[in-house]
């Protein structure tokens, strides 16, 4: 990726201590940005941080508990004070417990999943909508995972939440349109992860997920390289007026997008519709 292609770009990531989130935040200062990283793990946190200013680079560690409300005001304030005006908003944070049957997961876990996957960028996005809006510029970025496109037996709370997630997505893409403001989403596939890593504990209680999980791990899973490529084409100019679809890293022929949005935005594709004749007709127009 081109080591300036983020040049002056303030971005605010969440989930940046481990993970995706780790290698996004140093791809992202790679490209050139200067970074507001969140998660709650602070010690993990701080050291992305000391990677990437020992590469000269500007990262600013904020820990943010992001199923608390206040905890959320409290360190975006901070970055904000200490960064300036954002310009890019990556949601990549996220959690997939409660795992196991719908019928013996708790309600409270259950709603703990929602704070972290969706009222947290919510509230994140609510924040930084109204600068952006001033601005008439800015980009949103939130990862969906494998839960948003299909049924996911086993991993109920962590579907119904990125789905959701989505759905925000593209509405808010619709919404903001007037602004000049970008909303996309991201699946990134199955990267070799702590994430894939509580799938294969979780045992039998992953029902089918366990042995795919297993799989990705001997194969070495999506690259996370490609993931972080598909942000920074997100989150930088190339990316155009691309909004309100959601992008797989490993599937979708992003690569050839390039300042193409305005011709993707007319047509269903990546995005969750409805499969009846009414949506079907348009596509298959667009595919042959």
């Amino acid at each position: 990726m081109p080591k300036d292609r983020l040049a002056g770009i303030n971005v605010l990531l969440t989930g940046a201590s481990q993970g995706i989130g780790a290698r996004l935040a140093l791809a992202m200062s790679e490209a050139g940005a200067n970074l507001g990283l969140m998660a709650r793990n602070e010690p993990a946190l701080s050291k992305v941080a000391r990677e990437i200013r020992a590469q000269k680079r500007h990262a600013i560690p904020v820990p943010v508990d992001l199923s608390n409300p206040k905890s959320i005001r409290q360190a975006f304030e901070q970055v904000q004070r200490q960064l300036g005006s954002i310009d890019v908003l990556i949601n990549a944070a996220g959690i997939q417990a409660p795992i196991g049957p719908f019928s013996d997961n708790a309600p409270d876990a259950w709603e703990f999943n929602f704070q972290v996957n969706l009222f947290g960028p919510m509230r994140l996005i609510h924040a930084i909508l109204p600068e952006m809006m001033a601005r008439r510029q800015g980009k949103i970025i939130n990862f969906s995972g494998g839960g948003a496109t299909a049924p996911r037996p086993n991993f109920s709370a962590y579907a119904a939440s990125k789905t959701a997630l989505v759905r925000l997505t593209e509405t808010l893409a619709v919404e903001m349109k007037p602004f000049n403001i970008q909303v996309n989403a991201v699946a990134p596939g199955a990267v070799n992860t702590q994430m894939l890593t509580e799938v294969i504990t979780a045992g039998e209680r992953a029902g089918g997920e366990y042995e795919l999980a297993l799989e990705r791990a001997r194969n070495g899973g999506t690259p996370p390289e490609l993931v972080c490529e598909l942000v920074v084409f997100l989150a930088s100019a190339d990316s155009g007026a691309l909004t309100g679809k959601l992008i797989s890293a490993p599937h979708d022929p992003w690569r050839s997008w390039a300042n193409s949005g305005e011709d993707l935005h007319s047509i269903p594709l990546y995005t969750l519709r409805r499969i009846d004749p009414f949506t079907i007709r348009p596509l298959i127009k667009d595919l042959v």
